[in-house]
């Protein structure tokens, strides 16, 4: 028989797991975590992989980019659509692990990777919207730029570990980064206030993007997330550097 929905949330979704810090998404908290049992449910007899769940995320987030091609206000609704539906299956296929207690550093892998691809691929298709059939080349070159920003500011989180692990340290728990007092974290503060970092995720970018094209704006958004890009990138490196993520747990 199907485990019942209550069932799913009491195995699946534990504190440890929805009160994550770094790793459970916004969008998560609020409203994905209260459907994605119903898509367990109808999934377990399938009888899919954890890694499978995980594959089709990857791809329902490569096809937000593939969305973002299309002309007029279809590809961009679409892409809202895929954007939400990636990051349930995102939730769907942990929730999957945990109920048959299958875990695999492949479904890490797999999970990381999908998130790379869709967030460097989002920028790259709006620069090639824009460009069209014209002749302003440099748009493209700023959605690839901005890509290879974001890339490298989602692989600061990620060489953390890859310290942490080269010098013998244990992993890191997903809670806030302690910080000392100082000028670093009144700056953190006020990012707190105004977080232009969230906007470099794929459900973030795809709502930023969407609006933009509502108000006429897309070529200006693209400006704006490419200028603040840089920005992001240093404040990220200063606030792990200043933080206690690099040093032995006490």
């Amino acid at each position: 028989m199907s485990p019942s929905i209550s069932e799913l949330r009491a195995k699946t979704q534990p504190e440890s797991v929805t009160g994550r810090v770094n790793s459970e998404h916004w969008t998560a908290d609020l409203y994905l975590r209260r459907i994605s049992p119903y898509l367990t449910r109808l999934l377990l007899p399938t009888g899919i992989t954890p890694n499978g769940v995980t594959y089709l995320m990857i791809l329902t987030g490569i096809s937000i980019s593939l969305a973002f091609s299309l002309p007029g206000a279809v590809g961009v609704l679409l892409a809202l659509f895929l954007s939400q539906l990636q990051m349930l299956f995102d939730c769907v296929d942990g929730e999957i692990a945990r109920w048959r207690e299958k875990f695999s550093p492949a479904g890490i892998f797999l999970d990381k990777v999908g998130h790379y691809f869709a967030e460097a691929l989002i920028p790259i298709a709006i620069g090639l919207r824009l460009m069209g059939d014209g002749d302003d080349y440099y748009l493209p070159f700023l959605g690839a730029l901005l890509a290879t920003l974001i890339v490298i500011n989602k692989g600061l989180n990620d060489a953390v570990h890859v310290a942490r692990a080269f010098s013998g340290l244990e992993r890191l728990a997903d809670k806030k980064a302690v910080i000392k007092r100082s000028l670093v974290s009144r700056l953190r503060s006020l990012a707190n206030i105004v977080p232009i970092h969230r906007a470099y995720h794929s459900v973030e970018m795809t709502l930023i993007f969407s609006f933009a094209y509502l108000l006429g704006r897309l070529e200006e958004a693209l400006l704006f997330l490419v200028v603040a890009s840089p920005i992001v990138t240093l404040g990220h490196i200063v606030s792990i550097l200043s933080s206690n993520r690099l040093k032995k747990s006490s």
